[in-house]
């Protein structure tokens, strides 16, 4: 199983990644460290979808990544 997910940490910033270890990947991004991600800890699994192919996961991603208006609609969903 492959996931697309959507963090969030108390500043209100938001990262969107994909994994096929999801636990692991949270745990990655909430350790103290140099990364971004890291360095804006702690975040907040705030969405996920599944896929059974990384392919589909890497290509939906890209998509809300890349499309500002899914982005948006999201984000919007996922306020907290």
């Amino acid at each position: 199983m492959y996931y697309v997910y959507l963090l969030v940490n108390k500043q209100g910033q938001r990262y969107l990644g994909y994994t096929a270890d999801l636990r692991r990947r949270i745990k990655e991004h909430n350790q103290q460290g140099k990364s971004w991600t890291q360095q804006r800890a702690p975040w907040k699994l705030v969405y996920y979808e599944a896929y059974l192919k990384e392919a589909q996961a890497r290509a939906r991603e890209k998509q809300l990544k890349a499309n500002g208006s899914a982005r948006a609609a999201l984000y919007k969903r996922t306020e907290v």
